[in-house]
């Protein structure tokens, strides 16, 4: 697992290969937009010619805010998964979708940065969020889901960085966003044992980038694990029916 070192955030990040098990570490969650900084671009940031061009994008600049908010928290180590993930590599790429889950679920602090809020929306608003069926694009994005369930410990942040509240004094607003119940916002997964028809239900509405990840942003919530091929599109979901099929007796993965 790459994570990041927040030590060298006034400077220059630093990239190493920890454990995410014995190693405390905060964990970035955020929409993905234009301007994000990828792994080989942060690593070679003193070498490269442009590197005054990536200082100014925005999606540097929210690497350093959470690195910032990490040192805060007391914390040597983030995760942000634009430039912690070497995507050229496809065993790489495959390993940390695999893991996702577990990685938001054992870090110490997540961070969700709500790109486009000023305060924690508290009705839907339509005509601002009329992509997002009037909430912030955040709660309509795939890979989200899991991203708000898996961590103990999550954070809301808004555009400026300035905290919104955490998972569990809002869970109530969040239950009412998202569907989920908030004794799984507060307690995880196991606490409550949703169905999979459950599960599947509260990512219905949330959209991805690419069709493929509609299923495999939801391997860790359903506790499988198949190796990623994209360019397969809508078989992914198929394949992850038949995972699901084979390593549970749940009946109600049938109804999808």
């Amino acid at each position: 697992m790459q994570k990041q070192e927040t030590a060298g955030c006034d400077v220059k990040p630093v990239l190493r290969e920890l454990e995410d098990s014995v190693t405390d570490y905060a964990i970035l969650s955020h929409r993905w937009v234009v301007g994000e900084v990828g792994y080989m671009e942060m690593l070679e940031l003193e070498k490269i010619e442009n590197r005054n061009e990536i200082r100014g994008r925005d999606g540097y600049k929210k690497i350093m805010k959470s690195c910032q908010q990490a040192k805060i928290d007391g914390l040597d180590w983030l995760w942000v998964d634009t430039c912690c993930i070497d995507k050229r590599n496809s065993s790489e790429l495959s390993e940390a979708l695999n893991s996702m889950f577990r990685w938001y679920e054992n870090s110490k602090r997540c961070y969700a940065y709500l790109h486009d809020v000023d305060v924690f929306p508290t009705a839907p608003d339509v005509e601002r969020f009329s992509g997002s069926e009037g909430w912030p694009e955040w709660f309509s994005r795939g890979w989200t889901l899991q991203e708000l369930i898996a961590p103990g410990d999550l954070h809301f942040f808004n555009k400026d960085w300035q905290p919104i509240g955490n998972k569990r004094n809002l869970a109530s607003m969040l239950e009412n966003i998202t569907r989920i119940p908030s004794q799984v916002l507060q307690d995880g997964l196991a606490s409550y044992r949703p169905s999979v028809a459950q599960i599947l239900s509260w990512a219905a509405d949330r959209r991805t980038t690419r069709v493929e990840d509609r299923a495999y942003s939801l391997m860790g919530l359903l506790d499988v694990n198949m190796p990623m091929l994209y360019g397969e599109g809508k078989k992914a979901f198929l394949r992850l029916q038949q995972e699901v099929i084979r390593k549970s007796n749940d009946q109600t993965i049938f109804a999808w």
